[in-house]
């Protein structure tokens, strides 16, 4: 496969998987979808590490564009723009590590939820992990469901991030074979 062809599917795969991040994200503050926790500061502390629409969005979208650029025929598809590509990946490696660590934190931590009187992350620092157990997630009063509603979120991060990270990896050394032996744009094959 042509490298110019190979970027462009990468680019195309990165659309739809930061899209979903940057929603996972912005999902993750309206736990039970109510406005009422964001307004009150009851949100989980990952969820404001912004992880979703930071590293896993904006991190891995403006250089899937980028990418998409060099494998279109004009000024990105030559050996310069496919070395400028590798470090556009690179950019998006540091966004998907950012929005994996994020993601895998918020599922080791668990929810900010209301336990009897007070707000508090019940499962944070125990010896066994609540993601096992689910007769733990009761604890959590409110949000109703919260429990649910974050393993969910931060599982679907944790899944798109590890894709973007090996798309983004992918590039880089798909990035390294267009630098070094072209696009296939003077051979009329994109």
């Amino acid at each position: 496969m042509c490298t110019g062809r190979c970027s462009r599917c990468i680019a195309v795969a990165l659309y739809p998987l930061a899209v979903t991040s940057i929603i996972c994200n912005i999902l993750l503050f309206f736990p039970g979808w109510d406005v009422k926790y964001v307004k009150d500061g009851h949100i989980t502390e990952e969820v404001k590490y912004m992880g979703g629409l930071v590293g896993g969005g904006l991190l891995v979208l403006v250089p899937a564009l980028y990418i998409h650029l060099t494998g279109q025929q004009g000024c990105c598809a030559n050996r310069c723009g496919m070395f400028l590509s590798i470090a556009f990946a690179a950019v998006g490696v540091a966004g998907a590590l950012y929005s994996f660590s994020v993601a895998v934190l918020g599922l080791q931590n668990g929810p900010l939820c209301k336990v009897g009187l007070i707000w508090t992350t019940p499962f944070k620092d125990r010896d066994t992990s609540y993601l096992k157990d689910r007769k733990w997630w009761g604890t959590c009063w409110e949000p109703k469901n919260v429990v649910e509603f974050n393993v969910g979120l931060f599982s679907t991060l944790l899944v798109t991030s590890g894709l973007q990270l090996v798309f983004c990896a992918i590039q880089m050394v798909n990035g390294l074979f267009g630098c070094l032996c072209g696009t296939c744009s003077n051979k009329g094959v994109l």
